[in-house]
């Protein structure tokens, strides 16, 4: 089975307060720089890096260790960290100091300004970039459901904005983000890059914020549509899904299996409805692009990969996973209940609660995640 990796970007915030912190480059110092966090656009969130794992376990035992790693980062700094993905609470952040950066906030203005977003990028291994461009043209139909499975940003600058993933459409307004075309070949991946660099409207090649994409650095294919969940368990989560739609793909492209081909306008107004109403409404269905009950879509998602999952014994656990994040609804749904109850500082406060607790049905549940968190607790302490 392949290799795969996540990176979550967090919030730094005020235990207090709930109001985010400019302490990321403050936090790297006192960790020592380690290579699995560094920092980001804004001061005020910090990213996190697992290995490559190569199951389930593994994977949320990483996401427990480098989440438990930044929070403790932070506490040294007086802050701590909060699997957001937008700040419920209104914030004028700080750029990162960076020669890169500082072009991009003078060249994107209030786009620049305003960023300060936090999302989870998925990444799995792929033999080569022809192989890794196969399965971004079959995988395109089927991200607006990892959206929708991960909402989490349902306030932008203290206002209750509608959605559940507000982050998709703040991260839209950059003008190299979002869906793409067919490419057919990697040869026209990289003519679409040198293409868009060549118009001078994006920096270079770490700007293109497509919705999927060929890594720079390593031998991945990376998914980068989702917000970063409130619990590290739904982050195992996607990242599981995640890897089986890519090996799904590859398995298509290998069987001469056609891209769907689904038009950039199509796919803008799935993601836009899963961005929107997330698991509580409709979504546009993967394959027949007409709306159906969120559940429908996520099903459908499931049994697309569900021969991969079996392979590897990951059906089961998945399907239970899924379940439960139906039930109880994703971060947006958390948040909002928890701001209703004490306003938009109590959001926060509750994300601080539950950005490294052990929750999620991964197995045996709760005593397979407390496990996983001792032993990333017993590495950290290592």
């Amino acid at each position: 089975m392949r290799t795969f990796g996540v990176e979550e970007e967090l919030l730094v915030v005020d235990p207090t307060t709930g109001q985010a912190l400019p302490l990321a480059d403050r936090m790297l110092a006192v960790a020592g720089r380690p290579q699995d966090m560094s920092h980001e656009f804004k001061l005020e969130q910090i990213e996190i890096q697992t290995v490559p794992c190569r199951d389930h376990d593994e994977i949320l035992s990483a996401l427990y260790a480098g989440r438990r790693l930044a929070d403790r980062a932070a506490r040294a700094c007086g802050g701590r960290i909060a699997a957001l993905a937008t700040s419920p609470l209104p914030v004028e952040s700080s750029l990162t100091p960076n020669d890169r950066f500082a072009r991009m906030n003078h060249e994107f203005g209030l786009i620049s300004r305003e960023q300060l977003t936090c999302g989870l990028h998925v990444h799995v291994g792929v033999d080569s970039p022809e192989e890794g461009v196969a399965v971004l043209d079959r995988i395109r139909e089927w991200l607006p459901v990892l959206v929708a499975l991960t909402g989490n940003s349902p306030y932008w600058f203290g206002i209750d904005t509608g959605y559940s993933s507000f982050r998709t459409q703040a991260w839209n307004r950059w003008p190299s983000s979002g869906p793409q075309e067919v490419y057919g070949e990697a040869g026209a991946y990289r003519e679409r890059v040198d293409a868009m660099i060549a118009t001078g409207a994006i920096l270079d090649e770490g700007m293109a914020y497509f919705d999927a994409r060929l890594s720079r650095f390593h031998p991945t294919v990376e998914i980068r549509v989702a917000d970063v969940p409130l619990l590290a368990a739904d982050s195992a989560l996607v990242a599981v899904l995640v890897r089986a739609l890519v090996e799904t793909a590859a398995r298509e492209a290998n069987d001469g299996v056609a891209p769907l081909g689904t038009s950039v306008a199509l796919l803008r107004l799935a993601a836009w409805r899963a961005s929107r109403s997330g698991l509580d409404g409709d979504l546009v269905h993967p394959a027949t692009f007409l709306p159906v009950p969120a559940a429908d879509a996520v099903d459908a998602l499931l049994a697309h990969v569900a021969p991969v999952l079996r392979e590897a014994d990951e059906f089961r656990r998945t399907e239970r996973a899924i379940a439960e994040v139906l039930a109880r609804g994703t971060g947006a749904r958390a948040q909002r209940l928890a701001a209703e109850a004490g306003g938009l500082a109590a959001a926060v406060g509750m994300a601080l609660e539950r950005t490294a607790s052990p929750e999620g049905t991964w197995d045996d549940g709760s005593r397979v995640a407390l496990s996983v968190v001792r032993r990333a607790s017993n590495f950290l302490s290592a």
